[in-house]
């Protein structure tokens, strides 16, 4: 107990970015994880690599700006970001470690029972050797250019995070001290993973990595000399953008030149061979300006992202999740007339559990509905074939009037976001970009229609992005609703994005920067006087990161005044739980699984009142509540918020495949007794859509109804 309180004074905050790498760290443990099919685990050791992949080109791009601007302002942690530096590139050293001991010691030889084989030059058999050549001389080798480096040459401009191959030479009539380097850059379009195709062979699945293959043969690219070593290496580098919205004209054309630019980037990491020369190496860092503690040396294959193409190409059902069977509630499903029975009642979706279809289909009768008017959407992210896209075009060339917000900063979606909006445009869609300054990350659609001698609204208000494949993958809530409370502020939502309004008033949302801060912090407050007085008080939010201080500091408040309060952070956490005198009321947990956990949803008992609920989506940081536009809505229909509250909180707080954050920033399993049965989230939104008949035993440890 008194080390607890010791602590408490020195420790009231965690970093943001090692609070990252900590979640990094629980993907990881579901490749290392025996419960987990075994390409399912081939699949999160992929996502470990592409996240630490976006987290080098943004967190840790910003901080090494600082340290070289002189920049060296501290978080509310305490750490200045030549420590924050440090105890990155120590931490993720060891994490790339054991991702790579995890590929090497189970992975391999788990897949290799399977009869799925991975091999290098030495494995291979004469058939297979000889099929390699072929494909090398046939495939690869006429679309490989290689660069002599010397000073008449110097090092090229490598493209960020491609994949190249490093080569010393040796001319024989030169003798053998003298070497010359070269580099082979490798287009992004030759597959990265190639699988070896032999007559007869069907038995087993054999792969072999292209940089190996290229190793194999790449004498051929340098006739005369003679290979001492070869090692695949990548850069990665920053591809943050900087852009002052309010001294450019055009953002569509500016952004557009930016990109161009990140190509280009500063090196922010270098991943290299492990048994790469020693002179070579430093002269690759010193030609690229690189420092030796950005170096991490790889005993594997560069960039185990490309993995993911082996979870496609291989066909095993029994090696991978079962199947997700969507369902889609009644009244939504083949619905004629989808406006009449929104009409009717609101409906709550649970994504990826329930369909997505519905939204699509919403957005599609509008389109061809010759009663609808107009229709105004939010686009952050979608997917590149989007049907969203295609309702949009389709309702325009009907003659409604459509407008769409796209957010062309959506991080690594710009050029997508880019020629989305060029499309739209051309068929006569109002293409608006939001406001200066903010990122436009509400997720709502607003349908105009007329109904007898009057209009009336219809709105989709969700967590996640208007994209059809990654509500497959993610899990979310949409609201479809006619509720005039909600619709018309929502219409006003939209002209504040698309006009001029400096401080506009909203009763039922919570819309960022306007007022969703102030109104999250009333709420907090509230429990604490209600604690305070001998009410009920109680906070549940789930969200994907919580580190704005105000909100953590209020939160504290709150525990010391005795308000019960569970937070469901699948990310970043800054706020320290379980500490006594500061927040031994507060317990965080962290949901990682199949789906990436993606709904925000926010419960305050509201003392002998009805509790409220909202949902949205804004996560509890800084950006979120001042530098979006972001909307929080409440859920006001009691059949839906009684769902909320006993259908999809409890499980939640129930799971006991969940890690449970400690005071001392390490990350635990849920203490479980030997009677306690394992309970898994995921599963039970699988077998238990909501909307749906109760299920048999539902959740115990509901908050109230």
């Amino acid at each position: 107990m008194t080390r607890k309180t010791t602590r408490s004074k020195k420790v009231a905050y965690f970093n943001r970015e090692l609070s990252w790498l900590a979640f990094n760290r629980r993907v990881l443990e579901l490749s290392l994880s025996e419960k987990q099919p075994l390409l399912e685990r081939l699949k999160f050791l992929s996502i470990v690599s592409s996240n630490l992949d976006e987290f080098f080109e943004i967190r840790v791009a910003g901080l090494v700006q600082q340290v070289e601007s002189g920049v060296l302002e501290v978080g509310i942690d305490g750490l200045g970001p030549k420590e924050q530096l440090r105890r990155i590139h120590s931490i993720t050293g060891s994490l790339v470690k054991d991702q790579y001991e995890c590929w090497h010691d189970q992975l391999v030889p788990a897949m290799k029972k399977e009869g799925i084989l991975f091999k290098g030059r030495k494995d291979l058999t004469r058939r297979e050797l000889a099929w390699a050549k072929k494909y090398f001389e046939e495939q690869v080798y006429p679309v490989l250019t290689p660069m002599g480096l010397d000073p008449s040459h110097p090092f090229p401009q490598l493209a960020n995070k491609s994949l190249n191959i490093l080569v010393k030479l040796v001319d024989p009539g030169r003798g053998r001290k003298e070497h010359r380097v070269a580099v082979i850059p490798v287009p992004r379009i030759l597959p990265r993973v190639v699988p070896i195709e032999l007559e007869g062979e069907d038995s087993t699945q054999t792969y072999i990595f292209l940089s190996d293959l290229i190793k194999m043969f790449d004498e051929a690219l340098f006739p005369g000399y003679r290979m001492k070593g070869a090692w695949a290496f990548r850069i990665t580098r920053n591809s943050d953008l900087y852009i002052d919205e309010e001294e450019v004209e055009n953002l569509l054309t500016k952004i557009e030149e930016e990109l161009h630019k990140i190509r280009k980037g500063a090196p922010v990491r270098l991943e290299i061979e492990h048994d790469v020369d020693e002179d070579m190496l430093e002269s690759l860092l010193r030609a690229n300006d690189i420092p030796s503690e950005y170096v991490f040396r790889i005993d594997g294959p560069i960039n185990m992202m490309r993995l993911m193409s082996v979870y496609g190409m291989v066909e095993r059902p029994d090696l991978k999740d079962k199947p997700l069977q969507t369902r889609t509630p009644e009244g939504l499903c083949h619905a004629s007339d989808i406006f009449k029975n929104i009409r009717e009642r609101d409906y709550l979706l649970h994504h990826p559990f329930d369909s997505f279809t519905p939204v699509v289909e919403f957005l599609y009768q509008a389109a061809r509905d010759p009663k609808v008017f107009a229709i105004k959407q939010t686009l952050y992210r979608t997917s590149g074939d989007s049907p969203v896209i295609e309702a949009l075009k389709l309702a325009s060339n009907n003659g409604k009037q459509v407008t769409a917000l796209v957010e062309l900063k959506a991080r690594f979606d710009e050029a997508n976001n880019i020629q989305w909006a060029r499309e739209l445009e051309e068929v006569g869609v109002h293409v608006v970009y939001g406001l200066a300054g903010l990122k436009t990350h509400c997720k709502c659609s607003l349908v105009v229609r007329r109904e007898g001698n009057g209009l009336r609204r219809y709105a989709h208000l969700g967590t996640g992005n208007y994209n059809p494949k990654t509500a497959k993958l993610y899990t979310d809530l949409s609201l479809m609703t006619a509720n005039e409370a909600l619709t018309s502020e929502i219409a006003d939502l939209f002209n504040t994005l698309t006009g001029f309004s400096r401080s506009p008033h909203f009763e039922k949302l919570l819309v960022a920067p306007f007022t969703l801060h102030s109104e999250i912090q009333k709420r907090i407050k509230r429990e604490t006087r209600n604690a305070k007085a001998g009410k009920p008080a109680r906070i549940i939010a789930k969200c994907n990161s919580l580190i704005e201080k105000e909100t953590i500091n209020n939160l504290y408040d709150a525990s010391k005044a005795g308000v019960s309060i569970d937070l469901i952070v699948r990310g970043i956490c800054s706020l320290v739980p379980g500490v006594n005198g500061m927040s031994e009321n507060i317990r965080v947990r962290s949901i990682v699984g199949r789906f990436l956990e993606h709904s925000r949803i926010y419960y305050f008992e509201n003392g002998d009142n009805e509790p409220e609920v909202y949902i949205g989506s804004a996560d509890w940081m800084a950006r979120n509540f001042f530098r979006r536009i972001e909307c929080v809505f409440p859920i006001q229909d009691p059949d839906l918020k009684a769902r909320l509250i006993n259908e999809i909180l409890p499980p939640y707080l129930k799971d006991t495949d969940a890690r449970i954050l400690k005071p001392n920033g390490a990350y635990g399993p849920v203490r479980r007794t030997k009677t306690d049965e394992e309970f898994f989230s995921q599963q039970y939104f699988f077998d238990n859509p909501i909307g749906y008949p109760k299920p048999t035993e539902p959740p115990a440890d509901a908050p109230k109804a």
